[in-house]
Order: structure tokens, then sequence, then C-alpha cells
């Protein structure tokens, strides 16, 4: 996920030393929203094996799913206003997007062929299996940010070409262009989102408001669990490969989108603007998202849900859920940061050429 940062603010504790560029300062906000919607994801997929036997599981399952990726496609969009192909941004998103895909992509395929017994499983840079998606999909729509800054209606375009996807099975599984396509709209509405709009999503009023909205969405996921395929949640199918007529592709995809906006605004309106104890988390939630991946594809291969029974029973739901929030917290931390930077951030200066205006600016700083 990008850096949430913002400038260095008069009154505030860290102040810039004479002569030099005002320090800048992580905004806690995101880094709170990027680590409680880590958290969801990682429990969303601790709860999914017990969505076939439990109600309510799959009640908080749909709900989790309707809000937790778009959150994350927002805020991405959000942080990738300021892109514009210049080199310097150009290097970060190869050295920390398209080369973590890479080594992840072939990591998750060897880790399948040893785990699952699948020596067969192929190794393909264009077919992105389990979390890899979201690296591919991030690249993809970075690269398409100057577009949508000179087209005249970005979010109903955005949502056009959504729509269009969800009622086209031939687009395939190559570099899993549905989902590409049918996230895009939050990705958009991120971008041309500005802070004043993340100030009226917390205020008092919107936080009280969203308590019965969500109350609202677990009642109706919990009537609507047994008539209605989870796979719509997902994003990765079109309707017809989904069973359903072509237009339902139209239906769920503007009804799934207008349900995310409003459980995301209310999961915003509950996230904390000030430092906490996980703040500091929430700037390794890549890396909490691509390693929790491998136990949580593991415990299928290895069977756990069918050996241990007892966690398809309340007490074993809870422990689930509270191992899965764990777990993630840890691999968000700093020390984890540190060992697995060398596969998240590299920075292979060895690889770029140095641009003229960087060299420019080194020699007038010196």
């Amino acid at each position: 996920m990008p850096s949430p940062r913002t400038s260095h603010r008069p009154g505030s504790n860290t102040a810039a030393a004479p002569g030099t560029a005002p320090v800048k300062q992580r905004d806690a906000f995101f880094d709170n929203a990027k680590y409680l919607a880590i958290v969801f994801v990682a429990m969303g997929h601790a709860w999914e094996p017990l969505t076939d036997h439990s109600r309510a599981a799959e009640a908080l399952y749909m709900v989790v799913y309707t809000f937790h990726m778009p959150a994350f496609i927002l805020i991405s969009g959000y942080f990738s206003r300021s892109f514009d192909m210049r080199p310097d941004r150009l290097r970060r998103l190869v050295t920390g997007v398209a080369v973590p895909y890479v080594l992840f992509e072939v990591a998750y395929s060897l880790f399948k062929r040893w785990a699952d017994d699948d020596p067969s499983h192929p190794i393909s840079l264009l077919d992105p299996w389990y979390l890899t998606w979201f690296l591919v999909a991030l690249f993809v729509w970075r690269m398409t940010v100057p577009l949508w800054k000179v087209v005249r209606w970005p979010v109903p375009l955005a949502l056009a070409v959504a729509v269009l996807a969800s009622v086209s099975p031939d687009i395939g599984d190559d570099l899993d262009l549905q989902r590409v396509l049918q996230f895009l709209p939050f990705f958009v509405v991120g971008l041309f989102m500005k802070p004043e709009h993340f100030q009226l999503l917390r205020r008092r009023e919107v936080r009280i408001l969203s308590v019965p909205v969500f109350a609202v969405a677990l009642l109706f996921a919990y009537w609507a669990g047994p008539r209605m395929n989870s796979a719509w949640f997902y994003h990765r199918d079109s309707a017809q490969e989904l069973g359903a007529p072509w237009w339902a592709g139209l239906v769920m995809t503007l009804a799934l989108f207008g349900s995310s906006l409003v459980l995301t605004s209310c999961f915003f309106a509950w996230v904390p603007g000030r430092r906490t104890w996980f703040t500091v988390l929430g700037a390794g939630t890549l890396y909490g998202y691509l390693l929790h991946g491998f136990l949580a594809k593991g415990s299928r291969f290895w069977g756990w849900y069918d050996d241990y029974t007892w966690l398809h029973q309340p007490l074993g739901e809870i422990f689930l859920t509270v191992f899965a929030a764990t777990l993630i917290t840890v691999l968000c931390t700093p020390p984890v940061q540190r060992m697995f930077r060398f596969a998240m951030e590299p920075k292979m200066e060895w690889a770029f050429k140095r641009d003229a205006a960087e060299l420019a600016r080194e020699r007038a700083r010196s």
C-alpha cells in the first residue's frame, strides 16, 4: 500500500532543522484504517471454511467482504493522486509493486506445489494466484491515473467499465482482469477524494448512524446467506460464469458498488484519527497481507478445518477470529518488515539509470 504522509504543519511537535525541508509525517488516520482493514481481511480468510456450516459466520463474512477490500483500494486511489509518470515514481512502482508481485507469485506457486502435493501447478506471471491479484491491479490502476485526470466523468466511466466486465465472460483469467476492472471504481473514487471528505465521514453524526447501518447489513446478510452466491463479493467472475443471466451482472455490480461505499464509509467513521498502539502497524499492511496467505492456504491444504472439528463450534470460531487478528498484527510489526524488506521494498539502484533532474537537484543541494 502507498505510504500515507502529510506535510509538516505549523504548530506540530516535529520541527524542521534550520535550512532543511520540512519533515513529513505519516497520517495516523490512514495508518489506523489500513491496519484495521487488514485485520478484517485476515479474519475473513479464517471464517471462509466456516461459512458452509455456520449462518452467523456466513453473515459476518459477507458483510466484511463488502467493505474490506474496497476500503484498501479507495485508500490506494487517494494516495495515487500525485502519480504522474515521473521517473522516481515509476521506479517506486516497479520496486514496491511489480517486483513483490513476481517474487510472491513464484513463492505462492512453489508453496502450493509442496503444501498441496500438486507438482503440476504452473508458475505463471499472467495468472495471479490467490492474493497476488491485488499487486497486479494496483500496478494497472496506478498506470492509468493520468487518464482518469483528463476524462470528464471519471467515476461513471469507471463504473461503466466495471459493469461491462461483469457481463463479459470472454475476458479470461490473464492478470485477473475481471477483478482489476470490477474493483476499478473504488480506486477512481479514492483518486478524487479530498481530506475534507474523510473529515466529513468522521463526524459524530456519521459515526452514530453507522451503527444501525451495520446492524441492518448483518441482518440482511443473515437472511441472504443461504440464498445468495458469495462469489459475487470476490468480483473475479462474470455473471454468466456464476450461472446468472447477463443482466444480473449490471444489477449486482451497481448494488455492490453502492453497498460497499456505504459500509466503507461506516468503517471509516469508526477509524480513530489519533495515534494509537497499532498506528505504526499501518506501514506494514502489505507485509501482513502477503505473508498471512501462506498460513491461510496451508490451513486448507493440511486439512486443519476437517481434522479439528471443534473449530466449527462457537468457541472455535472465536478462537479463529482472535488467532487471525493476532497473526496479522505480528506480521505487520517493524521486525517482520525489516526481515522481508528485501522482497517488499527492494532498492534496486543497480537496475535504474539516474534521472538528470534528480542529479541536478542533488548538485543544487550540495
